[in-house]
């Protein structure tokens, strides 16, 4: 993988960092069971405050890169783009409940309880519906794909999450036999989503108007860095001192839990890397358009189930799976698409 130097040492690391954090939080919860006692009181509407702070301190600085100036571009090559709306809103979250719904309910139901099951349903459901709107820029990167073609992606994608993604999330949840209330569910998708991402474009029209674009793209976004790596390891940490009883008592759970996962990337890489191909888009396009629906927004998927759900529920726990095996896998599939290439 020659190019895997451009990812930085975190991104890299980042399953290990997770197995790391769910170590230190499994130690709080068992030792220091007071912490998480009084953390678990500080919440407002069933919205714990220090999560809310910790995910916002997360999504925030990914908001900064949205760059919807891009999508005047939307008309070059518009068959790339098709494959990523298409696969990301109409494939993906239905096919990542019907793997979830197969091993769940059916493969693993020797191992895990019907409750349990739903649990992990719904957070495989909320993986499934929040396609990468960050890391992707890493995945393009690393497979030479067209850097400014990868942006009019990511912002495309997430106008379309505004609108999509709670209906479907609604809807199959629903059919998976798991209620939302509406109001939670769109109260969610306003406090992570709309607010940071019109607070993300506002600020970034500012400093661009008044620095420019190369001093907000190698002076200002960088600085935020730290604030996006410690707020996703503050949250791993609590979110695993929540969970980590569940942990000591099933920690086959963890395995279970992440074999639909990964299975949902292959079957979406392949296939839209398939649907590329048979269209003759050039590497430079199928790269990004591939990778983008193969990878997980899952910042937004553990947000949405710590609000929904609780931090202690099993369903912020499939969450958090979800980042433990994003980076080992989606490294694999780009050294799959740089090979490819090469054909």
């Amino acid at each position: 993988m020659k190019h895997a130097s451009k990812i930085s040492f975190f991104d890299r690391y980042l399953s290990l960092w997770v197995a790391l954090c769910m170590a230190a939080g499994i130690f709080i919860g068992r030792f220091l069971p007071a912490v998480p006692a009084v953390l678990e009181r500080l919440e407002v509407a069933h919205v714990s405050i220090p999560i809310a702070v910790l995910i916002w301190l997360m999504i925030f600085p990914m908001m900064l890169k949205v760059d919807f100036a891009s999508i005047r571009n939307v008309g070059r090559e518009p068959r790339g783009l098709f494959v990523t709306w298409i696969v990301n809103w109409l494939v993906k979250p239905f096919t990542m409940f019907a793997f979830a719904w197969v091993f769940f309910r059916f493969a693993f139901r020797a191992w895990i309880s019907d409750n349990l099951a739903g649990d992990y349903l719904a957070g495989a459901v909320l993986l499934g519906a929040a396609p990468c709107t960050a890391m992707v820029f890493v995945w393009s990167q690393l497979t030479k794909g067209d850097a400014a073609y990868t942006v009019v992606q990511v912002a495309t994608n997430d106008l379309v999450i505004l609108f999509a993604f709670a209906p479907i999330v609604k809807f199959l949840l629903g059919i998976g036999g798991v209620s939302v209330p509406w109001g939670t569910l769109l109260t969610s998708v306003f406090l992570f989503v709309v607010v940071p991402l019109a607070l993300g474009v506002a600020v970034r029209h500012a400093v661009v108007q008044r620095q420019g674009e190369a001093f907000f793209r190698e002076r200002f976004l960088p600085r935020f860095t730290p604030l996006t790596i410690g707020g996703l390891l503050a949250t791993l940490v609590l979110v695993f001192a929540f969970q980590g009883r569940v942990i000591l008592d099933n920690p086959l759970h963890i395995a279970l839990i992440a074999v639909p996962l990964v299975v949902q990337t292959f079957f979406i890489f392949f296939l839209s890397w398939g649907v590329c191909r048979r269209l003759r888009l050039p590497h430079a396009i199928t790269a990004p358009a591939t990778m983008i629906g193969s990878s997980n927004f899952f910042e937004l998927s553990v947000a949405v189930a710590v609000s929904l759900f609780g931090t202690s529920s099993p369903v912020a726990l499939a969450t958090i799976v979800g980042v433990l095996v994003e980076v080992p896998v989606m490294l694999a599939l780009v050294h799959i698409m740089n090979r490819c290439k090469s054909n």
